[in-house]
């Protein structure tokens, strides 16, 4: 087994649960939400559905680099929310976030990024 298999094995497991989290706890997910954007309820369940299916879709040889692409849009798609969680202060249900993880939050999207170009979009 090597590595970039471990790593999409995890990408995928942190995606799926991360999409399966915006059904179980939508609140959390709600809360994030600019509130100059229109119908949070959809856009929280659009991106968990996105997370879930970009996150199998990693496992799957034939759309790996399709669903990495996808996740790596999404990723950016959501990070105006991370940014409004920053700026403002917004602490989702249920959570006590102290401003430096909240400010942390903002380049670990990088990271994840790049993890996720790593192992499922990059020319091999």
């Amino acid at each position: 087994m090597d590595f970039a298999f471990i790593a999409r094995v995890l990408v995928a497991a942190f995606f799926v649960f991360a999409g399966v989290m915006h059904f179980v706890r939508p609140a959390f997910f709600i809360a994030i939400v600019p509130p100059w954007l229109p119908s949070p309820k959809l856009l929280v369940d659009i991106s968990g559905v996105c997370e879930i299916l970009g996150g199998i879709g990693i496992l799957v040889p034939s759309v790996r680099v399709a669903a990495g692409w996808g996740l790596i849009a999404l990723l950016w798609a959501v990070f105006p929310a991370n940014i409004h969680m920053a700026v403002n202060r917004v602490q989702p249900e249920g959570m006590k976030l102290s401003d430096t993880a909240l400010w942390l939050r903002l380049p670990l999207q990088f990271v994840l990024m790049y993890i996720v170009w790593w192992c499922a979009c990059r020319v091999r």
